[in-house]
């Protein structure tokens, strides 16, 4: 990852002089234990709700913030598996919601006693009625903090990318996690894990004899 280091034109410094920049970190599974452990300990019941849906649905920032609780339950129940239609590329997703994620959304449902219609994560800021991206990115950078990640180095982009990389280094089908994505690309695909171009192409042409 890259350091930006130019200069601005104008005399002014660039926003990002000294920052990292490029594509987020994602979580190893050490450090996703990491930080399930310290909000159950701290009973962060709506973060440990959100941290675990973030990780299993894969889903943008703008995406998460926004399902309602019908989306990932029916009849009361949390559901085994869901369906959304992704605003940027206006193509569903599926994706698969594991028994921890099922239990940490049912107990986050309880507490904040929810309904059908309402957004599964409100805000607490009277003029939104869901948790904002900035909102959204705050928290996810409390989480790495918390663990002694360095926030700069990791972003709610890391959400997305973790699940997918780890599939990714157990299975090499990258044909499965461009689905898991719902990338229309597999040129996507390869740049959110990071490998190359090349070699990415010739796995999936094998993956695909």
């Amino acid at each position: 990852m890259n350091t930006q280091t130019a200069s601005n034109p104008s005399g002014r410094p660039v926003w990002n002089k000294g920052k990292l920049v490029g594509q987020k970190s994602p979580l190893r599974l050490s450090e996703i234990w990491a930080i399930r452990v310290r909000l159950e300990i701290y009973e962060r019941v709506r973060d440990l709700a959100l941290f675990n849906l973030a990780i299993d649905s894969k889903l943008r920032g703008c995406d998460l913030v926004q399902l309602r609780l019908r989306d990932v339950a029916n009849g009361g129940r949390v559901s085994a598996r869901a369906i959304v239609m992704q605003q940027k590329t206006k193509q569903p997703v599926q994706f698969e919601l594991t028994k921890g994620t099922r239990q940490s959304l049912t107990d986050w449902i309880a507490r904040a006693e929810l309904k059908a219609g309402d957004f599964l994560f409100p805000s607490r800021i009277h003029d939104s009625p869901h948790l904002s991206t900035r909102q959204y990115a705050r928290i996810a950078h409390r989480w790495f903090a918390a663990i002694g990640l360095d926030p700069a180095a990791y972003g709610t982009h890391t959400m997305r990318r973790t699940k997918p990389t780890l599939i990714y280094r157990r299975t090499k089908n990258l044909r499965a996690v461009q689905l898991l994505l719902g990338h229309t690309r597999l040129e996507s695909t390869v740049r959110y894990l990071g490998i190359e171009i090349d070699d990415a192409l010739e796995m999936a042409e094998q993956t695909d004899a």
